[in-house]
């Protein structure tokens, strides 16, 4: 699906390919990301301990299914991912990794979320708030392509264009709030992605989402060899 990229387009040559820690706690999709992110010329290791962390140069939380799933994540891992961004590193979550995010989930109200951004994930298709319409017609979950719209300018989201299809498979989705990037509709109006400071997310699966998925990725990690730029010249931990 993905053609390699030559590592000069997106990785500065003199610092050689980007690490990526990309996190394993048991949600699956991480052979699809590694290899989008291999056709970018990253380099992509998951962790076996929280401690391993602060090699990184980019940390990505993706997964799929269900929030309990994100139980996974101790305290260890949440204080070594808080740590490792606190010092600059980009995070990016994916799906349930976006979900995971945010305070919470209706889905697993016992499970805390890391709480980068404010709010809580609910159950599309059910009347509420947050719905369109007191009854949505719409089947539950949501699979398959949809188009996004662009609030406004972000890194995460440069060079896409307003109306761009991408993929999704997911039954809960995160509230619209200042740190938007993109929105989608189904039923409800909800996040498809997020940003912040270094914190991203996306609810959709870039990794499956053809030439737009790829442009998302790789402006992900165009932003990560900036930082790895900074860091190496100051501190000499991830060069």
């Amino acid at each position: 699906m993905f053609e390699r990229q030559a590592p000069g387009a997106h990785v500065a040559e003199h610092q050689g390919p980007v690490v990526i820690a990309l996190v394993d706690y048991g949600a699956g999709n991480l052979t699809s990301v590694r290899k989008a992110l291999d056709a970018l010329g990253a380099s992509v290791w998951t962790p076996s301990v929280a401690g391993e962390l602060g090699r990184a140069h980019g940390i990505i939380v993706p997964g799929v299914g269900h929030f309990d799933s994100t139980r996974a994540l101790t305290d260890e891992w949440r204080t070594a991912i808080k740590t490792t961004v606190d010092d600059g590193v980009p995070l990016l979550g994916i799906c349930v990794g976006l979900q995971w995010l945010f305070e919470g989930s209706e889905e697993s109200a016992d499970v805390g979320g890391f709480g980068a951004f404010k709010g809580t994930c609910f159950k599309l298709g059910t009347p509420g708030p947050h719905a369109i319409e007191p009854s949505s017609p719409f089947k539950v979950p949501h699979v398959g392509w949809n188009s996004l719209s662009l609030p406004r300018q972000t890194r995460l989201m440069n060079g896409v264009d307003e109306g761009s299809q991408v993929y999704f498979t997911h039954s809960y989705a995160a509230p619209i709030t200042e740190d938007t990037a993109a929105t989608c509709e189904y039923g409800v109006t909800f996040s498809a992605a997020v940003e912040r400071d270094n914190i991203s997310a996306v609810q959709f699966h870039p990794e499956k989402s053809g030439d737009v998925g790829l442009r998302i990725l790789g402006n992900w990690v165009s932003g990560i060899d900036k930082s790895v730029f900074r860091r190496s010249s100051t501190q000499g931990r991830r060069a």
